[in-house]
C-alpha cells in the first residue's frame, strides 16, 4: 500500500513538473485547451492544466529576416532579369500568426515574388536599375497590407541584386565605358582650353606691363629733360637778369657778341652775317691791337739803344 502511495505521489510530481512552463524573453506561447485557443502566455512562469491544456506554438517576437532566392521578372520593355529580395518582418499578433495562415513564411515568399513581378512589369530596364527605393517602398506597402491578416508587420523590403542578361550587361558596360571616355575627353578639352586662355591672358598682361614700363620710362625721361631744360632756361634768365642789373656799356655788349659769334663760326655754315655794331667793335679791337704792337716795338728799340750807350761808356 505504501508503495502505491509513493508511486502516485511521484506521478503527481512528475505531471506537475511537466506542466510547468517558463516563457523566455521576446517569446510567446499559444495555449490551447481541449483543442481550442485558450490564451497567449508572455515571458515568465506558467502552469498548464494537465490533460486539458497544451502549448500549441512557440512564437518569437524578434525581428526576422528572410533572404529569398533570385526571381525571374520581365520589365515593361520585355527584358528578363533576375532579382533577389530581402524582407524584414516581425510577428505582432501571435494568435493571427498561428491561425491566420497555414504557412505564413511561405505565403510571404510567394507574395513577395508576385508583387515584385507586378511592380517590375510597369517599369522599363533603365527605370528598374535606377529605382530601387521606389521598388522597395511599393513592395513594403503591399506586403504589409496583406500580411496584417497573418499577424505580421513588414518593416522593410530591400532589393539586393538586379542581374540583367549577359548581353545587356555587356552593352551597358560598353556604354558606361564610352560615357567615361567621353567625359574624360571633355574634361581634357576643357583643361586645354582653360590652359590656353590662361596662357593668352598671361601674355596679354605681360605685354601690357612691358608697354606700361616703356611708357613710364619715356615719361620719366621726358620729365627729366623738361626739368633740365627748365633749369637751363631759369639759369639763362637769371644770368640775363644779373647782366641787366650790371648795366654793361656798349663795349661789353660787343665783346659778348663776339663770343657768341665765335660759337656760331664753329658750325657748318658757309655764310656768316656780322652785325654792323660788331664790325665797328672789331675794327676798334684791331686798332687797339696795332697800337699795342707799335708801343711794344718802340720800347724794345729804346732798350736796345740804352744797352749800346752803356757799352760805349765802358
Amino acid at each position: 500500500m505504501e508503495l502505491i502511495i509513493i508511486i502516485v505521489v511521484i506521478l503527481i510530481l512528475l505531471i506537475v513538473a511537466l506542466n510547468i512552463k517558463i516563457v523566455p524573453q521576446a517569446y510567446t506561447f499559444v495555449v490551447e485547451r481541449l483543442g481550442v485557443f485558450y490564451n497567449i502566455w508572455g515571458p515568465g512562469l506558467h502552469i498548464l492544466l494537465p490533460f486539458f491544456d497544451k502549448v500549441a506554438r512557440k512564437i518569437s517576437l524578434k525581428e526576422r529576416v528572410m533572404d529569398y532566392p533570385p526571381q525571374p521578372v520581365i520589365t515593361k520593355d520585355n527584358v528578363t532579369m533576375q532579382i533577389d529580395t530581402v524582407v524584414y518582418f516581425q510577428v505582432t499578433d501571435p494568435k493571427l500568426f498561428s491561425y491566420g495562415h497555414d504557412n505564413p513564411m511561405l505565403a510571404i515568399e510567394k507574395l513577395t515574388a508576385t508583387t515584385l513581378r507586378n511592380i517590375i512589369g510597369d517599369l522599363d530596364l533603365d527605370d528598374t536599375l535606377t529605382s530601387r527605393d521606389l521598388i522597395n517602398s511599393k513592395m513594403r506597402v503591399i506586403l504589409d497590407e496583406v500580411s496584417d491578416a497573418w499577424g505580421i508587420k513588414v518593416i522593410r523590403v530591400e532589393v539586393k541584386n538586379i542581374l540583367p542578361p549577359a548581353d545587356i550587361q555587356s552593352a551597358m558596360e560598353k556604354q558606361m565605358k564610352a560615357e567615361r571616355e567621353k567625359r574624360e575627353a571633355i574634361l581634357r578639352s576643357e583643361g586645354e582650353k582653360m590652359s590656353a586662355i590662361l596662357k593668352a591672358e598671361g601674355e596679354k598682361e605681360a605685354t601690357i606691363l612691358r608697354a606700361d614700363a616703356v611708357k613710364e620710362k619715356r615719361i620719366r625721361e621726358a620729365e627729366g629733360e623738361s626739368a633740365a631744360i627748365l633749369k637751363v632756361s631759369q639759369a639763362k634768365a637769371k644770368a640775363l637778369e644779373l647782366f641787366k642789373e650790371a648795366k654793361p656799356d656798349e663795349f661789353v655788349v660787343a665783346l659778348r657778341g663776339l663770343e657768341s659769334l665765335e660759337k656760331v663760326a664753329d658750325g657748318r655754315s658757309t655764310k656768316l652775317i656780322i652785325p654792323s655794331e660788331i664790325q665797328s667793335i672789331a675794327g676798334l679791337a684791331s686798332s687797339l691791337t696795332n697800337v699795342i704792337k707799335e708801343t711794344a716795338h718802340n720800347e724794345t728799340q729804346q732798350e736796345n739803344i740804352n744797352i749800346n750807350n752803356e757799352k760805349k761808356t765802358k
